[in-house]
């Protein structure tokens, strides 16, 4: 069917799993990581999988490093004619390989944390803030995945929907393909439980770097009031004094350093009094 093989090059293309005359189209979100001037944003992309009586297809709108993994390790088991196996085999290195960039994720995240304990910039921000959206991005792709991953187990325990029964007939399971899906299901949960775990501390982490960011404005904003009131004393003491009527001291030799005496020690005094505050 063409329309199979044009939904997975559409980059918006969401998980789900179909059959129509004897052809299985099974899609899922892969991950991938893009090379980014200032970080390195991971990003997911539907994965096609075709499977017929004959054939086993695959389509990306990039290379799958999935698919060279699993040539170049050489997977035990690996056969493309068993196409149950085959189609588990890479739904579990897809779970694999989340987990890999999530561990990823958060090594990325404790260096990020590590520099904002020294200096506040805003780069060290906006990594974080696309470390969070890559966190959104798999945990939407993991939830989709799951769903193409139940209904697989369903297909297997029903045989009353229609698309259930063709599924089936295509995709034969045997008592070891029945357990490989329980471990790529129980692998994707995993998966999933980790992406949540990092995705609500990395918004902790936000919220008080934020709160800490604040904080440090308000202290720099009550220091620069404090010393303004400090040095305007001076100015408004010898503004009294440039009056041109009698004022104490005016007589005096020594009137120009009483008064610079006085208002320093006016100065001093409230400069005292703000900082025991």
């Amino acid at each position: 069917d063409p329309d199979f093989l044009k939904a997975p090059l559409d980059p918006e293309e969401r998980s789900r799993i179909e059959s129509d005359e004897g052809q299985v189209l099974i899609i899922i979100n892969v991950p991938i990581m893009l090379n980014d001037s200032s970080t390195v944003l991971y990003d997911t992309i539907p994965f096609g999988i075709i499977v017929t009586n004959d054939n086993f297809i695959t389509v990306c709108l990039k290379q799958n490093p999935l698919l060279d993994e699993l040539v170049e390790t050489r997977l035990r088991g690996l056969n493309t004619k068993k196409r149950t196996r085959f189609l588990l085999q890479l739904l579990f290195k897809t779970a694999t390989q989340y987990l890999r960039d999530l561990r990823q994720i958060d090594k990325q995240t404790d260096e990020v944390e590590k520099k904002l304990h020294r200096s506040m910039k805003n780069e060290e921000l906006i990594k974080l803030l696309s470390l969070e959206k890559s966190l959104v991005y798999f945990n939407t792709s993991l939830r989709s995945n799951e769903y193409v991953m139940e209904k697989l187990l369903r297909s297997r325990l029903m045989r009353i929907d229609p698309e259930a029964i063709e599924t089936s007939q295509v995709l034969q399971m045997y008592p070891d393909d029945e357990e490989l899906l329980e471990d790529v299901i129980i692998e994707n949960k995993q998966a999933m439980e980790m992406c949540q775990i990092h995705s609500d501390i990395l918004s902790s982490m936000m919220d008080a770097f934020a709160s800490v960011i604040s904080n440090n404005v308000n202290i720099v904003m009550k220091f620069l009031t404090s010393v303004t009131i400090v040095l305007s004393i001076p100015t408004m003491v010898s503004s009294f004094f440039g009056m041109n009527v009698p004022l104490p001291f005016d007589k005096t030799p020594f009137a120009f350093s009483i008064i610079m005496l006085v208002s320093f020690g006016i100065s001093g005094t409230v400069a005292y009094l703000m900082a025991r505050r």
